[in-house]
């Protein structure tokens, strides 16, 4: 989907005319018929407040052109899973298991790998291939790049 379309459907859903979603996002009605139109995109910083405005993510109001996933656990990532920062915005890099409240909840690999090899072993999975999966995976997240 194109972004004038997210941006039409999501006002739509919240049930607010152009002129309610404008006076929320401090523009002018006529932007947000552009908008709608395709004749122009909202720039950075009104991106972030209809971010807010419309409860989703920027990726979202863009019509999700990157294909997110979480960069400590490596799990798909969509607006329900995302994560926030303590101030409500989306944060697009971590789901909302790995990072909540503004801090990370796993301390090391070694304890993302165990708590997940737990959750994701199963007869066709056994733990120790589970394990070496994730120790092959979670490496290459910029997370772990960062935080061994």
């Amino acid at each position: 989907m194109e972004t004038k379309d997210v941006i039409a459907a999501l006002r739509t859903k919240k049930g607010l005319s152009q002129e309610q979603l404008a006076e929320r996002l401090y523009v002018t009605r006529q932007a947000v018929s552009r908008w709608e139109t395709g004749e122009t995109v909202p720039n950075t910083e009104t991106l972030k407040r209809l971010s807010a405005v419309l409860d989703v993510s920027i990726n979202t109001l863009l019509g999700a052109p990157r294909k997110l996933v979480c960069q400590c656990c490596g799990m798909p990532l969509e607006d329900a899973a995302m994560s926030r920062e303590p101030d409500g915005t989306f944060n697009e890099a971590y789901c909302k298991w790995c990072y909540a409240d503004g801090k990370f909840v796993y301390g090391s690999r070694e304890e993302l790998t165990e708590f997940l090899a737990g959750h994701m072993s199963s007869e066709a999975w056994p733990p120790e291939q589970v394990r070496a999966y994730l120790e092959e995976m979670l490496p290459k997240l910029d997370h772990w790049k960062e935080t061994p």
